[in-house]
């Protein structure tokens, strides 16, 4: 095994030009603002700024910080949006059990979103939110309003397109009259997961037909075949004759193990940096989950183009909202809904965080400090700022006096 394992920058970098000499005409705005973003984050291309020892007259040591890319996309820039939302979440979570609940859509309705991605994922999102809230409050189920978030994953293992929904469902939701609280009677999902593929299935299809039907559907290439009317029909008949799992897993143990969990999905991008192997003779090796075989880990290894071609599949539409809640945890009454959770669960009031847009944190009074990595007695300070496209300058080192 290679012991300086790669990163996805250093394989877009290294096969850049191989990579749109074949695939870069098919290319969506998208992608090719996140291949940038990718391969130039934190180096000298996005700029960054120059820090140095200001009290250590011996050292004079110069470091450069490159600034982050910050796309959505990118396996290096997700840890501090992770950490916000998180923090977030965290007034949000009831002391009930939780349950992660995957809608997954067949392949053979997935691969149109290759070329009609924004729309056949709100379909899904749609679809998936309409069968649980409607299952749920349906008096001969639980009869309840309930909550829940919905995180979009496009990807699988090895990267193939697999469009699928990570749900997180508080266990139990609010009673019709709005005086109750109704609960879980047993530890597994409160709602029939036959029932849950049934309703899915059939709404996704509906809406799916009305989207052909509307002409918001393009189906070209490869796909012309299903833009005649007849042949498109087809395709969800046969869809519509298989079986669609909604698979529930067990209850989380509580609200710690319910922001694990999300830690895990919210935030992840179809490959990160730590299932790559090594990068060599134009290929490259990355591990995955065979979960055919027991979800034992394997080794599989990609022409370099190929591998790119793959991630580049999970670039979603500008302004595309991956991350979305329903039911009381919707943004538009959440703070009053969840007081009303609380209330009827006897659980203690916590104040939800505004969802105001942030605003500029004030400058401290005193910056931040921090040693010097070499002489370990001074410290380091922002002194300029790097230049877009631009290597530091050297500059003098700055009298302590």
């Amino acid at each position: 095994m290679n012991e300086h394992r790669p990163e996805l920058a250093d394989v877009f970098r290294t096969c850049e030009q191989e990579f749109f000499a074949k695939w870069g005409h098919v290319l969506s705005p998208e992608q090719r603002k996140a291949f940038a973003a990718i391969r130039d984050c934190r180096t000298a291309a996005l700029g960054g700024h120059v820090e140095y020892v200001e009290q250590c007259d011996t050292c004079g040591h110069l470091a450069i910080s490159y600034n982050s890319c910050r796309n959505r996309h990118c396996p290096r820039c997700q840890a501090m949006a992770r950490a916000k939302w998180l923090a977030a979440r965290e007034a949000e979570l009831l002391p009930v059990p939780y349950f992660h609940v995957v809608f997954t859509l067949p392949q053979e309705i997935g691969a149109p979103a290759l070329q009609n991605a924004r729309e056949i994922y709100n379909i899904l999102f749609r679809a998936a939110s309409e069968t649980l809230l409607k299952i749920a409050a349906d008096p001969k189920r639980p009869g309840a309003a309930i909550g829940f978030l919905a995180v979009l994953h496009t990807w699988g293992q090895n990267l193939h397109l697999h469009p699928h929904l990570h749900c997180v469902v508080p266990g139990g939701g609010i009673g019709v009259e709005g005086e109750s609280w109704i609960g879980c009677r047993k530890r597994s999902f409160f709602l029939p997961g036959k029932v849950l593929g049934a309703r899915f299935r059939n709404v996704f299809l509906r809406y799916l037909r009305e989207a052909f039907a509307e002409g918001k559907l393009r189906l070209h290439g490869e796909m012309a075949g299903l833009a005649n009317q007849a042949a498109f029909e087809a395709l969800c008949r046969r869809a519509g004759s298989i079986k669609w799992v909604v698979y529930a897993k067990a209850p989380f143990g509580g609200p710690a193990q319910v922001l694990k969990y999300l830690a895990r999905y919210t935030h992840r991008v179809a490959i990160s940096n730590s299932r790559l192997v090594s990068m060599e003779d134009g290929r490259v090796t990355f591990l995955w989950k065979d979960y055919a075989d027991g979800g034992k880990t394997k080794a599989m290894t990609l022409d370099a183009v190929e591998f790119i071609r793959r991630f580049l599949l999970h670039v979603l539409p500008g302004g595309f909202v991956r991350i979305r809640q329903y039911g009381f945890l919707a943004n538009r009454a959440r703070a009053e809904k969840l007081a009303l959770c609380r209330e009827l669960l006897g659980a203690p009031a916590v104040p939800i965080p505004a969802t105001a847009p942030e605003q500029p944190c004030e400058r401290a009074t005193e910056p931040v400090r921090k040693p010097c990595p070499v002489s370990k007695t001074g410290h380091m300070i922002p002194i300029g700022i790097v230049p877009a496209g631009q290597f530091a300058p050297s500059l003098p080192r700055q009298d302590s006096s």
